[in-house]
This record gives structure tokens, C-alpha cells and sequence, in this order.
């Protein structure tokens, strides 16, 4: 489990196919005190250590994450954003992330806004997340706060801060992000999809 506060942004050193899997090397400010087994989110996806050496870890995404992630557009020099898994004692600073990405969006638009700067990104509804005004959202792991957000496409505003330690510095229109909408979100969701289905909506409003 994480917060979606990112750490830093770690630099991708390595890339290795092995049939389906890939496997990324990453060097970071953090990687001499992982261990084998642990548990890191890389742009929202939660991946684990299998290799440490020195100041760089190894860690396997396989096709299922290649596939719903932007993990597999990744290339050598690349910046990841990347934050270790809470502590139970650690206070909540952003919200309740899984690290199970649900789908990738893509930014469509950079807005610099006197000293901050507002990103837009649209996604596939049809995949059945949505996003709700001053809700929360997981871009490439940064828990954010929706705005203006629609049936498609929604916005973040993003503060100097989060602008140089994350690899939103290096968004630009057409990048594709990762995204994990929220939890509480998603139950509420699929609950009206099977009431909707099962031709029971009029009964849950009534309630």
C-alpha cells in the first residue's frame, strides 16, 4: 500500500526482455537500502526487488502490467516516479493507493498558470472508471487532486515541488500516464453498474 507521495524520480539504466517479462534497472538516491522481496510503486505499479547491487535495483513487470500500464514505453534515461511502500506509524499525507494501475491516460494539454501548472489528460471510459470534482487520483503514482473533471478527461493542478521531484517536468501533449482511480470510487461504481444491469436502479433510488 502506498500514499502516492513520491519519493523521487529514479533514472531507468537498463531494460532486459526475457520472453514476455522485462525486466528494469534503476539507480536512485534509496536503492542501496532495498531488499530482495520489497515492494516499490513505479509510476503507481507496484513492482518487486528481485536484484539490488550497489546504487542500482532490478525489479519484473510482466505482460499483464506491460499491457495496462506505460511501463513497456519505457526506454534508457527515462525517469520513473518511484515510493516505497507505508509504514503502518506513517501519517496519510495523499491517499489510499494500491498500486494496481486501472488504465493509462493521455495528456492532452500543459497549462503553466503564473508558477504551477494544470495538465489535462483523457482516458478510455468505456474501460468503467470515473473521476469525481476535488476527488482524488493516481498520475504515474502522484496521489492528485481532480479538477474539472468530465466524462472523459479531468485536470490536476501541479506545484513547483511536485514538478521537479516527480517526472511531471518532463509531460508534454501526448504522453501516456498511468492511472489508478480511487477505490472507494471503483466499488461505488461497479455497484450501480449491477443494479443498472440488473434493472434495479429505480429500487436503489427509491432507498
Amino acid at each position: 500500500m502506498f500514499s502516492g507521495i513520491v519519493e523521487e524520480a529514479a533514472k531507468v539504466v537498463n531494460l532486459t526482455k526475457e520472453k514476455e517479462n522485462l525486466h528494469i534497472t534503476l539507480t536512485c538516491s534509496f536503492a542501496n537500502e532495498l531488499k530482495i522481496d520489497q515492494s516499490v510503486s513505479h509510476n503507481g505499479v507496484c513492482l518487486t526487488v528481485v536484484r539490488q547491487e550497489g546504487d542500482t535495483y532490478t525489479v519484473t513487470a510482466i505482460k499483464e502490467t506491460l499491457d495496462k500500464s506505460n511501463l513497456g514505453l519505457l526506454s534508457v534515461g527515462d525517469k520513473v516516479n518511484v515510493e516505497r511502500s507505508m509504514k503502518i506509524e506513517t501519517l496519510l499525507d495523499g491517499h489510499m493507493v494500491q498500486g494496481h494501475v486501472d488504465q493509462t491516460a493521455v495528456c492532452t494539454k500543459v497549462e503553466e498558470a503564473d508558477g504551477s501548472w494544470y495538465y489535462t489528460f483523457e482516458y478510455d471510459q468505456s474501460k468503467g472508471n470515473i473521476t469525481v470534482e476535488k476527488g482524488s487520483v493516481s498520475v504515474n503514482g502522484v496521489s492528485l487532486t481532480v479538477v474539472n473533471s468530465k466524462d472523459n478527461s479531468f485536470q490536476v493542478a501541479i506545484i513547483p515541488f511536485t514538478y521537479e521531484v516527480t517526472n511531471f517536468h518532463e509531460f508534454k501533449e501526448g504522453t501516456v500516464v498511468n492511472l489508478e482511480f480511487d477505490v472507494v470510487g471503483k466499488y461505488i461504481a461497479k455497484l450501480l453498474k449491477q443494479y443498472i444491469e440488473g434493472g434495479m436502479l429505480d429500487k436503489l433510488i427509491k432507498h
